[in-house]
């Protein structure tokens, strides 16, 4: 394997038993980093652990913790047992979110705030404990955190009220915890994207059909009336942005930034844009 930016670095990516974790864990896997994949279901986690090591990792490269994010004793042991193994942290991927549709027909400020407040500890305050703990280990190397936003953050009128709440929350952190990080050397920065085809619907309670008959329905248009690039986005298209973020040698200028991975479709949602 040729040596990389990350060759030796150590990297915890949350999350990392499917989707955009998933496909971030392969791409790190193959730059020669040490990595920590996390996750709540111990076969998808298993998955991952395998395609990394058929990425090139070495079993000795990769430590894999079973737990939920919103488990502040598990984020705890997720830093602790990551730089007990291999002795650093470099990268801090804060990946986990998730929304909990409500499938009863409630909508906005009828959704029970039982489900705001699993939304709120998972996509934000999980990324609040997590970035506290590591901070003192990636001052040590210089590092970055990368977190995983979405285009929800935006003003934009969404029916999952309480994840684009949590979203703009977790851009406001991104923004603030940069400034005040920077002046340690820490990096942050994050990914916004917009539609990626992963299982996040799915696993946010949303019926494996409705899925599918959304995906049908975006594809049959051809993607363009919602996404003007013309198709959907895979895991691996936002894991590049990531590593790209999390790498100094190619992006050390940005800082406090939100980069935005649409295929332009937030350009669909502003009033006085031209017909696209």
């Amino acid at each position: 394997m040729n040596k990389t930016f990350f060759t030796g670095k150590v990297v915890i990516i949350t999350g990392s038993s499917n989707g955009i974790g998933r496909g971030t864990a392969e791409l790190f896997a193959k730059t020669g980093a040490k990595l920590t994949i996390t996750g709540r279901n111990p076969e998808s986690l298993e998955e991952t652990y395998q395609l990394c090591l058929k990425a090139g990792m070495y079993p000795g490269g990769i430590l894999k913790m079973l737990g939920d994010v919103t488990d502040e004793a598990f984020i705890e042991q997720l830093v602790e047992k990551t730089v007990e193994k291999f002795g650093q942290l470099d990268v801090l991927v804060n990946n986990a979110g998730a929304s909990v549709f409500d499938l009863t027909g409630k909508k906005g400020l009828e959704v029970p705030l039982a489900n705001y407040d699993r939304i709120m500890d998972i996509n934000v305050r999980s990324v609040v404990k997590i970035s506290q703990l590591a901070a003192p280990h990636l001052e040590k190397t210089k590092g970055a955190i990368v977190n995983v936003s979405s285009i929800a953050g935006f003003p934009v009128a969404n029916q999952e009220f309480y994840y684009s709440m949590s979203k703009a929350a977790l851009d406001q952190l991104t923004v603030q915890m940069a400034a005040q990080l920077i002046l340690k050397g820490i990096r942050v920065n994050s990914v916004n994207p917009g539609a990626i085809q992963t299982n996040f619907a799915v696993t946010a309670g949303a019926p494996k059909e409705m899925l599918e008959e959304a995906y049908k329905k975006i594809f049959s248009e051809g993607c363009t009336s919602v996404i003007p690039l013309g198709k959907i986005g895979q895991p691996d298209d936002i894991g590049k942005i990531i590593l790209f973020l999390a790498d100094r040698s190619q992006s050390e200028i940005i800082v406090g930034q939100r980069i935005v991975a649409d295929g332009g479709s937030l350009l669909k949602n502003n009033l006085l844009s031209m017909e696209l």
